[in-house]
This record gives C-alpha cells, sequence and structure tokens, in this order.
C-alpha cells in the first residue's frame, strides 16, 4: 500500500494502519514524482492506493503500468485528476473517503485570515520587523467596504455571515442564485458585472467543474477596482490563469490572495512567486488537522471493507 503526497509526514499518525492484515507494507511518499515513468517506478509493488485530491495525476497512461493495482482510495469528495474510465476499464476499484464535516468552516477560516492579513499587512510586517524596520506600511480595515460573494452554498453563506459581522456590505452572485436564498444570509444578489465591479474584495466559493471552469475571465477582472482583491480558497480553475497574472503584472487591481493553484505544489519560479502583490498560502483551507485526520481515518476504514469483500460506493466523475 502506498500512501501518496504525505507532505508533512503526518499519515502514519493520522489512522490505525496496523490493523490492517499481518505483513502488509506501508509506503508513503512524501515529495511528488518528477515525471510519469518516476511515479511509475515508485508505485510498482503498489495493491492499494491513497492519494490526495488532485494532487499527484493518475492519468491511462499510468494506470495501465501498474498491473498490480487494484484499489484507490481518494481523500476528498472528487478528483479530476484519476482516469476513472482507465480504472473501471481495468477492474480497480475507487472510492472517496470523507473529511471532516467542520471543513467548509476551515475554508472560511482560511479565506478571512487571508482577508484580514491582506488589509493588516501582516506578511509584509512581520518581514519588515525582522529586517529591523518599523511599520513599512499602513493597515486598513474591512469595516464598511463591499465583500463579493461568487458562490452561495455552505461556505458562501459561512462567508456572508463574517463578513457581516464585520460590518461589510455583502453582495452575492452565483449562475442560479435566488435573491430570497442571498436575503437569508443578509446578502444583495447581484449580477456578474455589477459585483466585480463593485466589491472591494471578491471571494471565490464555486465547486469547479465544466460549466465553472474559468468562469471568472479577463473581461471579469478587468471590471475590479483599482485596489480591490481577489480571493481564491476554492479551485485555481475557477480563473483563467492568464488574465489573472496580466491584472496582476499590470497593476491593475489591488492584489490576490490565494490558497489554491493551477499546479500543486506551486513549483519553484513560478510567476506568481515574482509579485508583491499577492499574498499565498499552501492550500491549507483543505489541509488542516481535523479534515487530514478523518480523510485518513476513512479511507482506512474503506479498504477494510474492501479487503473484507464489502461494497463501498465507486468515485464519480468531477461535478457528479
Amino acid at each position: 500500500m502506498t500512501l501518496l503526497d504525505d507532505y508533512q509526514g503526518v499519515a502514519l499518525e493520522m489512522a490505525d494502519w496496523s490493523s490492517l492484515p499481518p505483513g502488509t507494507r506501508i509506503q508513503v511518499l512524501r515529495e511528488p514524482a518528477v515525471n510519469e515513468d518516476d511515479l511509475v517506478r515508485c508505485l510498482a509493488g503498489t495493491d492499494v492506493l491513497v492519494v490526495m485530491r488532485e494532487r499527484t495525476p493518475l492519468p491511462a497512461s499510468v494506470l495501465e503500468r501498474l498491473p498490480r493495482l487494484r484499489l484507490i482510495t481518494n481523500l476528498g469528495a472528487r478528483n479530476a485528476a484519476i482516469d476513472l474510465q482507465a480504472c473501471a476499464r481495468m477492474g480497480i476499484t475507487t472510492c472517496n473517503a470523507a473529511g471532516d464535516p467542520q471543513a467548509r468552516r476551515t475554508t472560511a477560516e482560511t479565506a478571512w485570515a487571508l482577508i484580514l492579513g491582506w488589509h493588516k499587512r501582516l506578511f509584509a510586517s512581520q518581514l519588515a520587523l525582522r529586517a529591523g524596520v518599523w511599520q513599512p506600511a499602513l493597515s486598513s480595515r474591512v469595516q464598511g467596504k463591499v465583500l463579493g460573494l461568487v458562490g452561495l452554498g455552505q461556505i458562501g453563506r459561512q462567508m456572508a455571515r463574517l463578513g457581516a459581522a464585520f460590518g461589510m456590505e455583502i453582495l452575492a452572485w452565483s449562475p442560479h442564485l435566488a435573491p430570497e436564498r442571498a436575503a437569508e444570509v443578509g446578502a444583495c444578489a447581484v449580477d456578474k458585472a455589477e459585483l466585480f465591479e463593485a466589491a472591494d474584495v471578491v471571494s471565490l466559493h464555486l465547486v469547479l467543474a465544466p460549466s465553472t471552469k474559468g468562469i471568472v475571465g479577463a473581461a471579469d477582472l478587468r471590471r475590479m477596482k483599482g485596489d480591490a482583491l481577489l480571493v481564491n480558497t476554492a479551485r485555481a480553475g475557477l480563473v483563467q490563469e492568464t488574465a489573472l497574472r496580466q491584472v496582476l503584472e499590470q497593476r491593475r487591481i489591488g492584489g490576490a490572495a490565494l490558497d489554491a493553484y493551477w499546479q500543486e505544489p506551486l513549483p519553484a519560479g513560478h510567476w506568481l512567486l515574482a509579485l508583491d502583490n499577492v499574498l499565498l498560502s499552501p492550500h491549507l483551507g483543505y489541509a488542516s488537522t481535523e479534515n487530514l485526520g478523518a480523510y485518513y481515518r476513512n479511507a482506512s476504514q474503506h479498504i477494510h471493507e474492501w479487503l473484507s469483500g464489502m461494497a463501498i460506493p465507486s468515485m464519480q466523475p468531477d461535478g457528479q
């Protein structure tokens, strides 16, 4: 059995792996594979694979070279990086392990950490203090500003309530948002253009699906105020990468605070790392102690059920 992408080295501590059948050998990989050949080499003897949501891709070109692989357990509700058709063709069972029921709250907390960190200039101020510089920049308040929420599901609704507690005006938009649903959490439903034009902070909270991929494009970003902040703790694919890069490099908006990326881990030399108008965190909205602990415990349970011949729910294509 192999546990992939255990970046923090905590996977073995978060579930009772000792309860697996005697002789089970557990391999833990903390670093991402260099390429497909490297990945196949690392997984050559693997029967059971526990994967992080959309970190290591498992296309048909990899799966077809792993004849011993029989079970893939995904830590998450979906995983677009796994070729499920290839799995079905090869007789590989796939399933999702549930996380912490309160994980959505953790994502909302992460979004607010980024929003407050940006406005209070926490990161730049800490670097300056360590370099002996006092008060390198002034902070600003969020009270009285406009929070624009793209998506008003469970996380978006939490964001609305927290924004109201901070004294912000709340605007909301999603492709099928009813005004009365927005009103339930004190938000005003507006059209997409108005939200991007009026908001001081735009925070994204949509599920990534074919219908929402790239839903935030160049026209939307150009509508934002010159000092506005774009926050993305959802999925990087909601935003057109080239469009965001252009407005950030041209300083057409105040900046971006991001917790999700088009490629993870974010590689050295990535264009975002060269900018001083971004605040970056390494997908911490997902990687909380409570969430990963629940994922690994449930993954272990699924493996036990599979070994005992019990039926387990199969993964569905992303967005279903």
